[in-house]
């Protein structure tokens, strides 16, 4: 750069063609082009950058499969007026049917389901309760009371999955009539 006090040179060069030509001594031109040069390295030492991290956690979509039905077995009401005699089978698979005014047999099978979907993620269970309905008589019901996990841990991605199992229980009295009882399981999975 040049200080106030300095001067520039000017040699004005012959005329050509109705033309004057300036040359510039090359001590000028040197100057100025380090003044440029010095100016975009200024702008430049201005910039900052800052790096960030960026990451993505594709998840599979969960698909879930009815493997087997549940099905409580058979119960023989025994005579009398009584009530609360409640039938379970656990999502263990244990049995109960422990009142004296009932008689259970036949086999029982827990509902049976299998989930896939991404590896190490929690996946939450929802199996409300369900009417079973008189299949001879539809004005008579009884309420399955489910017993389902609330959440389990996928231990792979896609197939083979996890299997989990749903059970229930019915209360009866001397009342209830007799009859197969059916009903649908709404069941959802969902992250």
């Amino acid at each position: 750069m040049l200080d106030r006090k300095s001067t520039i040179p000017v040699v004005l060069g012959r005329f050509t063609s109705g033309t004057a030509r300036l040359r510039l001594p090359l001590r000028i031109i040197a100057h100025a082009f380090a003044a440029l040069v010095l100016s975009a390295a200024g702008a430049q030492a201005r910039a900052a950058t800052v790096t960030a991290s960026v990451s993505a956690s594709p998840i599979k979509p969960l698909l879930l499969t009815k493997l087997q039905d549940l099905d409580l077995g058979s119960a023989t009401l025994g005579p009398g007026l009584w009530s609360n005699a409640t039938i379970s089978l656990s999502r263990a698979g244990a049995f109960g049917c422990a009142n004296a005014n009932v008689t259970c047999s036949g086999a029982t099978v827990v509902a049976q389901y299998n989930v896939q979907g991404s590896n190490q993620q929690t996946v939450h269970i929802s199996a409300p309760n369900v009417t079973l309905t008189n299949q001879s008589d539809p004005s008579q019901t009884l309420s399955l009371v489910t017993d389902a996990q609330a959440t389990l841990l996928l231990p792979n991605s896609g197939a083979p999955g996890v299997n989990f199992s749903i059970g229930g229980s019915v209360t009866l009295d001397s009342t209830t009539a007799a009859g197969t009882y059916v009903g649908t399981f709404n069941v959802t999975v969902d992250y």
